[in-house]
């Protein structure tokens, strides 16, 4: 009897050891994947682990090469988050059973229905948007209108544009599929070809650098690349930013492209709500305002301000496109700027 006592008081001390390890190590830290370069996150997360005493492991790479190592490492994962740009590539991680549906009502109050999954499975944290960019001394903003309009013979030869191959243009499009119909796209697409000035090459900076080098005199580039550029301390970056002027297309009918960056719990996750407390505090008051001062990325909440550099270029209208359709959207997408010819 003296034996069965010992025995099970060892089981329950263990047993205490065993839950108060599991606890703390639940309550003390959160693994995040992050295709944001660490400076573009890295502050936000120490201000969350003051504010909450919740350590952040954080790991950057690539955004495609993330996905690849979390199906590559299946339910040993150690990553709790999965924070990625684009929503095609959140549609992504969705399709390949990656990440899992969340509830929070903070999330759902905060994000507009059209930034988060309509299962919420992923929530946009910010905003980018990916208008008309032109050279100042070079075309007059009243020449200007539409995406559409860029088939226009006028713009022959005076187009840059990264290729086909950047989910960025490959969710433009697909938004294009959903407004005008797949036909139309393919034909805008090819009109949008051969208006090109030279054969797709670079980033966003890199056509921007192009057009102000007098390559071309119109870009299409996320917003949060020229913001960059005219904060750079780099004088060269900021000299060829400031020849480059802003013009928000189809602002009579659908709105101008946008996208979001945004967050996803992992499927296998073993901080789940230590991950959900991360997603709330990226769209709380001072890291939305940190977003666009810091990042030149709009709030993803409508009643944060946007910051000295993001109001120059003024108000504009929005495409209201429930950003999982361009996940849904992405392979027609990207099937038709290859029978286009969009390298």
């Amino acid at each position: 009897m003296r034996k069965a006592g010992i025995f099970l008081s060892v089981w329950l001390g263990l047993s205490v050891l065993l839950v108060t390890g599991c606890s703390s190590d639940s309550h003390d830290e959160v693994n995040l994947y992050s295709a944001r370069i660490e400076s573009l996150i890295k502050p936000l997360l120490d201000d969350f682990t003051e504010e909450t005493g919740i350590k952040v492991n954080l790991v950057t790479g690539n955004a495609d090469e993330l996905l690849q190592r979390l199906q590559n490492e299946g339910r040993n994962t150690p990553a709790d988050i999965l924070l990625t740009t684009d929503a095609g590539r959140l549609h992504r991680a969705m399709e390949m059973e990656l990440i899992q549906p969340v509830e929070s009502d903070t999330l759902k109050q905060r994000i507009p229905s059209s930034y988060r999954h309509p299962e919420d499975y992923w929530f946009g944290l910010s905003l980018r948007a990916r208008p008309i960019m032109y050279v100042k001394d070079r075309v007059y903003p009243a020449e200007l209108s539409t995406y559409e309009a860029l088939v226009e013979p006028r713009w022959n030869n005076r187009i840059c544009v990264r290729s086909s191959s950047n989910i960025y243009n490959q969710s433009m499009v697909a938004s294009m599929i959903v407004a005008n119909g797949e036909a139309a796209t393919e034909d805008w697409a090819k009109g949008l070809v051969a208006n090109f000035a030279r054969s797709p090459q670079g980033g966003d900076r890199d056509q921007i650098n192009a057009a102000a080098a007098g390559q071309c005199d119109i870009v299409i580039a996320n917003t949060y690349y020229l913001a960059g550029m005219l904060t750079s301390n780099d004088p060269k970056e900021r000299e060829a930013a400031e020849k480059m002027g802003v013009f928000w297309p189809n602002q009579d009918d659908r709105g101008v492209h946008i996208n979001v960056s945004g967050a996803a719990v992992i499927k296998d996750a073993r901080h789940q709500e230590n991950a959900i407390r991360l997603i709330e505090f990226l769209t709380s008051d001072a890291a939305q305002k940190w977003y666009a001062e810091a990042n030149g990325e709009y709030p993803v909440r409508a009643d944060i301000e946007k910051g000295e550099l993001l109001e120059q270029w003024g108000e504009f209208k929005a495409d209201p496109l429930v950003m999982d359709k361009l996940g849904e959207f992405n392979a027609d997408a990207l099937r038709l700027m290859d029978r286009a010819g969009w390298q």
